[in-house]
């Protein structure tokens, strides 16, 4: 496999070299489609794009937060887990200290119930999990959306507390080519390349190249346990569009090949002064997939969609002496038929199967699994004007081994008055559970594992959730609060000990419990032109039932988190001035760790960028206050008592960036 996958990846860098070489004799780019006419905003024109970096739509029937191209530029920006440092509702931390592996939170729990979307195809499950975001380069980014709550359920019924919805650059971009480089103070390198081409009236394509790694070890606070992994990572991507009148197809393929090594700087340990305790991960991914719309009006108020996708993974690692090898195969199958009955009145019908293959192999104990669920599902949306929705939807999935499971799920969104909006959602979810993918930070500790890690258990849990928005008649100015809680029904639960881990199942029947409720409030405003604030806080309310039988609160779930974000652009967007400040509240501590809270910490970033034509210059700093968690590492290395897994704030002190985009509009 890993010889196909690489023949696969440096076949697909040799195509994205060919690809983004449609040119005229004198080295132009040639527009073949002659579908887009002149354009407003080219080089000979002001190109103007707004500096507000999120935004969310009065008119959507959940409360959406969309990230547009602006709010992913607001940071470095190296991945998609660092577009979320600016953001309440989605709170990024690491998942242990030694592998650099990124993990989110949306409604205070894991981003493993938390639906990953790539133009609705669900992306990120299994062993892509841990590395996902740093998968995704920011800059192939268009815009990002993020949803609260229990969703849709055409996109199959793993979505618990939420959806995130990646929109990449699209193939029919006016853009034949984009380049971004930028690094870091730490020695972190990120180059990204994307072209879009027309090729014909009904053929278009876009090709997307990532490089990034760091070369230099650091160990900021003296653990002699590098701060960040060495990691060199390859990322190449190729999306193809047919559009013609009676049918439109989407294709592609993503591959990605990844290593990192982390662990000590060659300091001795106690327990074998000629070996120290490294950590080296290998990740090689292929994934591909098709898009077919088949319109049968002119609208396309009735149509066919049909929606496939496969997804090769594999992932060798080593953790001091213990291994973990694990390769997954998954298959994705969706038929989609939408009709308009009038303005009013829609409906959708389908069918969908998903295939997950697993073999996992932990310190020479192989356990391989065949994962599959699917079934049919229908949702029907009625709309009166722009004052009310309502969404119900329903599926029917069968899950291997768990037998016919129903997943209801309502939307409703009422405008009693022109400045109100009012929404509320409800629904469940349902997922397979990858304990030791899911929780990968139990490979970065010498701790004994107790109780079944390698079975797939259902997760099964109800979210419901309210929001109430005022848009006020000055300054451009909205006022949003929300509501969600998360309740599970059963659950794969880890707990931590000082010298082991447990693994068990947490059901309502045996009178165990799980929730968590989340409170947020959003304000925004334009007190002056080109001026924005916007301030958010969340509190979050985590409780879990332990092995004593007792309801505890959640351990190393933060209470709370405050962001405020201000952003300043002079006329044309010829300077920008991005300013954000977060606090961090404290989170319980495991009992091993000797209880109490952590503290709360603040977070500063900054960045300002220089426009000119086609070509940006941007520089900034990231946790300018320095803030560092200390003692990251407990229990000495290759001792049953290590764990280097309990990471709540920062590893890195200050990191400093400057970078560069260059866009090249197509003129004609």
């Amino acid at each position: 496999m890993k010889k196909t996958l690489t023949a696969l990846f440096l076949a697909s860098v040799t195509f994205l070299q060919a690809a983004a070489q449609i040119v005229d004799q004198n080295g132009n780019p040639v527009d073949t489609t002659k579908i887009y006419g002149e354009r407003k905003d080219s080089l000979k024109s002001a190109v103007f794009v707004s500096a507000q970096g999120s935004h969310t739509s009065k008119f959507k029937d959940m409360r959406v937060e969309a990230i547009n191209s602006a709010g992913l530029q607001k940071m470095a920006c190296c991945n998609l887990a660092e577009s979320f440092e600016n953001s309440a509702s989605v709170t990024v931390g690491y998942s242990d200290a030694t592998t650099g592996a990124r993990q989110i939170r949306l409604l205070g729990l894991s981003g493993i119930y938390t639906q990953m979307l790539d133009e609705n195809r669900p992306v990120m499950r299994g062993l892509a999990a841990p590395f996902g975001l740093s998968y995704v380069p920011g800059q192939w980014l268009s815009s990002i959306q993020v949803a609260k709550g229990a969703s849709s359920v055409i996109n199959g019924g793993e979505s618990i507390t939420g959806t995130i919805n990646l929109e990449h650059r699209k193939p029919t971009d006016e853009i034949p080519l984009f380049v971004n480089l930028s690094t870091m103070a730490d020695s972190k390198t990120d180059f990204n390349i994307v072209s879009s081409q027309q090729i014909g009236d009904r053929w278009s394509t876009v090709a997307m190249g990532h490089v990034s790694g760091n070369f230099k070890t650091m160990d900021m606070n003296g653990d002699t346990f590098v701060d960040d992994p060495r990691q060199l990572q390859f990322n190449v991507s190729n999306r193809w569009l047919y559009y013609a009148p009676k049918v439109r197809v989407r294709f592609g393929f993503k591959a990605v090949s990844d290593s990192r090594q982390g662990g000590q700087l060659g300091m001795p340990t106690l327990m074998d002064s000629s070996a120290p305790w490294t950590s080296d991960i290998r990740n090689n991914s292929l994934n591909t997939y098709f898009k077919i719309g088949i319109p049968f009006s002119e609208d396309a108020g009735t149509s066919l969609g049909i929606i496939g996708d496969w997804t090769i993974q594999d992932m060798d690692s080593e953790f001091g002496f213990k291994g973990y090898d694990a390769t997954q195969n998954s298959g994705f199958l969706n038929f989609i038929y939408q009709r308009e009955v009038s303005e009013e009145q829609k409906f959708t019908i389908g069918a969908s199967g998903t295939m997950d293959a697993y073999s996992e192999n932990l310190a020479g104990n192989l356990v391989k699994s065949n994962l599959g669920f699917g079934g049919i599902y229908g949702e029907y949306t009625f709309k009166k004007g722009e004052n009310f929705s309502l969404i119900a939807a329903l599926r029917g999935d069968w899950y291997k081994g768990e037998g016919l499971k129903a997943i209801p799920r309502l939307t409703l969104r009422w405008n009693p008055a022109e400045s109100l909006v009012l929404r509320a959602n409800a629904g469940r979810g349902l997922r397979f559970s990858t304990p030791v993918i899911d929780n990968i930070g139990i490979l970065s500790t010498g701790k004994e594992y107790v109780g079944d890690l390698m079975s797939h258990t259902l997760e099964d849990a109800w979210t419901t959730g309210a929001n109430a928005t005022w848009y006020f008649p000055f300054l451009s100015s909205y006022l949003s609060l929300d509501w969600f809680r998360t309740g599970f029904t059963q659950q794969k639960v880890i707990e931590y000990a000082e010298r082991e881990i447990k693994f068990f199942d947490l059901t309502s029947v045996d009178d165990g419990r799980s929730f968590t409720s989340s409170y947020q409030a959003d304000f925004y405003i334009e007190p002056a032109e080109r001026f924005n604030i916007t301030a958010t806080f969340r509190y979050t309310d985590a409780r879990m039932t332990l092995s004593d039988g007792v309801l505890h609160e959640k351990p190393m779930t933060s209470r709370y988190k405050g962001v405020l974000n201000m952003q300043y652009a002079l006329p044309l967007n010829k300077w920008i001035f991005d300013f954000t400040a977060s606090v961090n509240g404290p989170a319980r501590k495991w009992d091993f760790m000797g209880g109490g809270l952590t503290p709360a910490y603040p977070l500063l970033y900054a960045q300002i960028t220089k426009r000119f034509k086609g070509f940006d210059i941007y520089a900034g700093g990231e946790n300018l206050t320095g803030f560092r968690q200390k003692e990251v590492i407990i229990g000495d290395p290759f001792s049953d008592s290590f764990d280097a897994s309990q990471v709540w704030g920062p590893i890195m002190g200050t990191k400093l960036y400057v970078g560069f985009r260059i866009t090249i509009w197509k003129t004609a």
